[in-house]
């Protein structure tokens, strides 16, 4: 098992929840914490430690974003008008690597990541190997053309475990997608209850 592949059960088994709704999962079959106590009774938690666990459930569903790269998504999303959680929520979903897995290029986020840093993305045409470029609505997103009949690509594809939201249009026999709005909280597929409202309570403290 690879490192990555064991962080992210890791987040999942932290957390108690599958937080992508993913069948392999390991709170499928324990819901239990990791480790020899894991079983053990958990004491109520403190207002701050409620909103840490939002803000890590919340941070731990987008992959492999550090901190220091959540942190400073929280400060442009604050400095934006209108609702932080809500800018904060449009701002994550705004990532490359987010919307390649929505439009169900790839099978996790963490794989998105990796296939980006590959090379294997187009934004308008042009080569994108960022995870964290921020697109904006009217981008056309492109599987580059060698790299359409990876069996990674072909699986992710045919997932029934997850559909395509409305704010992206995908088109599978051309391996391309439109990111076509920066959507609302309500507007996201998230499997379990995400709370970004406690995740800007935390950080404004």
């Amino acid at each position: 098992m690879s490192k990555r592949q064991s962080a992210k059960y890791k987040i999942d088994r932290r957390m108690g929840e599958n937080i992508w709704g993913r069948p392999k999962s390991p709170v499928n079959r324990r819901e239990y914490g990791p480790g020899q106590h894991g079983q053990g009774r958990k004491g109520k938690l403190s207002d701050f430690g409620i909103q840490l666990r939002a803000k890590q459930k919340l941070k731990g569903y987008y992959g492999n974003i550090t901190e220091k790269q959540f942190r400073k998504t929280y400060d442009q999303a604050n400095a934006m008008k209108g609702d932080t959680s809500e800018n904060l929520i449009g701002l994550l979903e705004r990532r490359l690597d987010a919307v390649i897995y929505r439009a169900k290029f790839v099978a996790t986020v963490f794989a998105a990541r990796q296939f980006i840093n590959h090379g294997h993305i187009k934004v308008n045409g042009r080569r994108v190997n960022i995870p964290s470029y921020r697109c904006k609505p009217g981008d056309v997103i492109e599987v580059r053309e060698k790299s359409r009949e990876l069996a990674v690509v072909l699986e992710a594809s045919q997932l029934a475990e997850r559909d395509v939201p409305e704010y992206i249009q995908a088109d599978h026999s051309k391996m391309n997608a439109t990111f076509v709005s920066v959507p609302a909280f309500s507007d996201v597929p998230y499997p379990v209850q995400m709370e970004p409202n406690l995740t800007v309570e935390f950080y404004s403290r």
